[in-house]
């Protein structure tokens, strides 16, 4: 495989020539500063349609738009599957088959997800992206007829696979169609689509539960429509099929030649799959900015995502404050991300991106390490809100930042990578937070009287929950001071997409 290195000069269009080892051109890459179908590359939107001045070209407001039936589906999916995973468990065993059903969503990404990257970058990802669509639509449909848990677990497995592969092609596309200064408002939209469509999936699969039930007659008899849940797979169905009807009418400007861009070879099986691997790989650990986001987004979840296992049990044994204090948290919690992205979206033009991003990862640990070590309930959820801010900003700049410093020929296979980490990462969290707060908890109660020390005259409860929490906030604290490392404290802000793949 050769090495690509790219230059720091553009051409009159403002594409980055690509060079052999020797230093002969070979082609441009394309980068987030590239044509741009209906917009003024690099322009600061404030001028044109609505459409174009919030989401920077009509052609990022339709894949925009599929973004929102795609999540709409997903979510519908999420309670649909669980729902009929329940009832083929029945009483005694439904609480295990949802579990098995939902690991079956996690291993494909944890396994598969690099891999698809590099499919991602090898095909026209427009492509990529409706075949995925209709791909799920179609295992949807067959859903209903699915009368075994051991059928829904092969179907999430697909159906994850599926996702895994039009995820990172839409983040790839992203940056092609709007301006580099847009990038950050694309991403607090894309985060606005994901998360924001939740409440209406939730809400569209209670009213079609209640339909279900008055549905008659022999075609409602054959697709099995009184089934509680059916009709949010039909549903859920066709809104994968509206997203790649989208997709398919979309504007995308053109990709460079894949051999032109990057001397492969064919597509000759597992060397070039491992060739492409080891390339975006390589381009992570010499990308300070790509390496940065990567630790703090993903070390900084391990962390995080303890908050999900244990914040009910650090409610109950800490605070006292029980299921209502559980859901305030929860609420604060989702009020702060959605905070978070607003204050981006306002600001992002006059942000330093690369140390806000590491200083909002920090500020995600202190927030918890405060949070955690408080007694009381309104000062812990007014921490808990800072957390939700400083976490929704990491978010957002952390894929911006991505948008910005990876060429076009390599974005499938780093956020697809990225996708993998962090599910990982999520995983280690989700099993670990509980079997450390027991173990810490278990040789806390021997060498203590009620799980209490005296600290400097003060009686300090030390339950096994408040302590892994602690760490968990330890651990994000620390992402960030390695997020910073990376990026450089005194580093000067680079112009978008001069990183260099070396």
């Amino acid at each position: 495989m050769s090495q690509v290195t790219t230059s720091g000069g553009r051409d009159s269009a403002g594409r980055r020539p690509v060079t052999d080892p020797d230093g002969h051109r070979t082609a441009t890459i394309a980068t987030a500063a590239d044509a741009v179908p209906d917009a003024v590359p690099g322009a600061v939107p404030g001028s044109g349609s609505f459409v174009t001045r919030v989401f920077g070209s009509r052609s990022f407001f339709r894949l925009w738009l599929a973004m929102v039936m795609s999540a709409t589906g997903d979510w519908l999916g999420f309670l649909a599957i669980a729902d009929l995973a329940a009832r083929l468990g029945g009483e005694t065993s439904g609480a295990i088959a949802v579990g098995f059903v939902f690991m079956a969503r996690m291993l494909p990404g944890l396994f598969f997800g690099a891999i698809v990257g590099v499919a991602v970058d090898r095909f026209d990802r427009k492509r990529v992206m409706v075949l995925c669509d209709l791909g799920r639509a179609v295992v949807l449909v067959a859903l209903p007829f699915v009368d075994t848990v051991a059928g829904l677990i092969v179907a999430s497995l697909i159906l994850e696979l599926l996702t895994l592969a039009w995820q990172p092609a839409k983040e790839a596309t992203v940056p092609n169609l709007v301006p580099p200064s847009h990038l950050a408002i694309a991403n607090s939209l894309s985060i606005a689509a994901g998360y924001g469509t939740f409440p209406l999936a939730a809400a569209l699969f209670a009213l079609l539960a209640k339909f279900g039930e008055f549905s008659t007659g022999e075609l409602a008899t054959g697709l099995r429509f009184a089934q509680e849940g059916t009709l949010g797979f039909y549903v859920d169905s066709l809104t994968f099929v509206v997203s790649a009807a989208i997709v398919w009418r979309l504007a995308m400007p053109p990709r460079p030649p894949r051999a032109a861009v990057v001397d492969h070879g064919a597509w000759t099986g597992l060397s070039t799959i491992w060739s492409d691997l080891r390339e975006g790989w390589s381009f992570i650990a010499a990308s300070p900015t790509v390496r940065a986001v990567y630790i703090g987004l993903a070390t900084g979840l391990v962390g995080g995502g303890m908050l999900v296992p244990l914040g009910k049990l650090f409610i109950d044994q800490v605070l006292g404050a029980g299921s209502a204090g559980f859901g305030l948290f929860l609420t604060v919690l989702g009020v702060g991300v959605a905070a978070g992205v607003l204050a981006v979206l306002v600001a992002q033009r006059h942000l330093p991106k690369e140390r806000v991003f590491a200083g909002a990862v920090f500020g995600s640990g202190v927030c918890l390490l405060a949070a955690t070590s408080t007694t009381t309930l309104t000062p812990a959820a007014i921490l808990i809100f800072g957390l939700g801010v400083c976490a929704g900003t990491a978010y957002v700049l952390g894929f911006t930042l991505l948008h910005e410093n990876v060429d076009d020929a390599l974005r499938g296979r780093i956020f697809a990578s990225l996708n993998t980490l962090v599910r990982l990462c999520l995983v280690s969290a989700f099993a670990l937070g509980p079997f450390l707060a027991g173990l810490i908890g278990t040789v806390v109660n021997r060498h203590t009287t009620n799980s209490k020390i005296t600290v400097f005259g003060l009686e300090v409860s030390v339950p096994g929950v408040r302590i892994t929490m602690w760490l968990a906030a330890t651990i994000m604290i620390a992402a960030g001071v390695l997020a910073a490392r990376s990026i450089g404290w005194q580093r000067p802000a680079m112009p978008s997409g001069e990183d260099a793949v070396r």
